[in-house]
């Protein structure tokens, strides 16, 4: 039987402590850029460094969302806040943009890689695509069914996570951008 984890989000140090008090044993949260949830509090460095030890302690697995499109101007900061992320101890890392995806991977060979929903991988071609360029989790898009899910569970050697709740959104994985620019729900730098 394949292990389950409870991920939970959380934008802010109490909803940290929240996830991990109701039985969280995997949360994901964001640096203070680099991530979809422009509009959560998000963490800091020191903040970051303090969610990591936190959790740890108690057990809990931590993974870091860089899960958007990274610019070229932006690739040095984001390689350095993964960086610090890594040397806190983060447990993974989700990424959207495959240039970012290859450079942690060269750079963090022991540090798994999770493609996130933001990639829109929602059949099992996809999937294999991820596992064959070294993803370690691929994030389903949440459009798909249970028989769906299902199918790419059997038939590939990828840890799979799905969403069971949430899409505030235009609930359509990957399509965070036209979502920012309805309600200003996600990253807005562009």
């Amino acid at each position: 039987m394949n292990e389950i984890e409870l991920l939970s989000p959380v934008g802010d140090f109490d909803c940290l402590k929240s996830a991990i008090q109701a039985g969280c044993n995997c949360v994901y949260f964001g640096g203070n850029a680099f991530n979809a949830r422009a509009s959560a509090n998000n963490f800091d460095d020191s903040e970051l460094k303090k969610a990591i030890e936190y959790a740890k302690i108690r057990n809990v697995k931590t993974n870091l969302t860089l899960n958007v499109l990274i610019k070229n101007d932006e690739f040095t900061e984001a390689l350095k806040l993964a960086k610090k992320a890594y040397e806190y101890g983060i447990d993974a890392i989700i990424v959207q943009d495959l240039g970012l995806a290859r450079k942690l991977m060269e750079l963090f060979p022991d540090l798994p890689i999770h493609a996130s929903t933001q990639m829109t991988v929602h059949n099992l071609d996809g999937v294999l695509e991820a596992e064959r360029l070294g993803f370690k989790r691929v994030v389903l898009s949440r459009e798909l069914s249970i028989d769906e899910i299902k199918y790419i569970c059997n038939n590939s050697n990828i840890e799979i996570e799905v969403f069971i709740h949430g899409a505030l959104c235009i609930s359509y994985s990957g399509q965070c951008l036209l979502s920012s620019m309805i309600g200003a729900r996600s990253r807005q730098s562009w």
